[in-house]
């Protein structure tokens, strides 16, 4: 009996040394994927971001010079989420703000829109959609030129009312096949343009809260 005991405790602990030695190989492999998952999302994020304002155009730390950004319904993020402020020296050249828009075709819309000082585009990327390959997916610059056609637009130029697209009377072009997509793109940079315009001091950094955190909310 006693020699089934000690066979017993020897096979306990055994089992005992290798679940403990299992966690931490799979603790250790959960740390270091996690590393690499958020570098990988760290170099995506910065390639965007370069996109719109290339690195020749400003000498700052884009991930570093952000702005919280508190839900706000003319961005369409429902948490809170973030921009990014480009600068060369102490001049702001641009802000990176994010926007979703849920009138797309097939359910939301994510992307990102630089806006200069002076109100106007810098430029636009879709970073998330759903869309119908072939048709609404042009709204990517991968698929299609049409999204560098809010280049230098701003709410002056064209008009509020004309940020429309064609189909609806305004100055954008629809996409052949699909107008749903391109008229909730327009739409939603409409609102980020319109979200800098009440927000603009903050967004640049030319004000804070009271509580001395860059926030913009509108």
């Amino acid at each position: 009996m006693n020699e089934l005991w000690q066979a017993i405790a020897k096979s306990a602990v055994g089992l005992g040394i290798f679940a403990i030695v299992t966690a931490g190989l799979i603790a250790i492999t959960q740390v270091s994927t996690a590393d690499r998952i958020a570098e990988a999302q760290k170099r995506a994020r910065t390639k965007a971001l370069l996109e719109i304002v290339p690195a020749d155009q400003h000498d700052n730390d884009l991930l570093e010079a952000t702005i919280a950004l508190a839900p706000h319904p003319l961005l369409g993020n429902t948490s809170a989420s973030e921009a990014f402020l480009a600068k060369r020296g102490a001049t702001p050249v641009a802000v990176i703000i994010p926007f979703t828009t849920a009138d797309g075709y097939t359910g939301d819309i994510s992307g990102i829109v630089g806006i200069r000082p002076d109100g106007s585009v810098k430029g636009v990327r879709i970073t998330a959609h759903k869309e119908t390959p072939g048709l609404g997916d042009k709204i990517d610059s991968r698929k299609s030129p049409w999204i560098f056609g809010f280049n230098d637009k701003s709410l002056q130029n064209p008009e509020r009312e004309q940020w429309k697209v064609q189909k609806d009377g305004g100055e954008f072009d629809q996409l052949t096949g699909a107008t749903i997509t391109p008229r909730a793109v327009v739409s939603g940079l409409r609102n980020a343009l319109e979200y800098f315009q009440l927000n603009r001091r903050v967004l640049l950094g030319l004000a804070t809260t009271n509580a001395g955190q860059e926030q913009a909310g509108g």
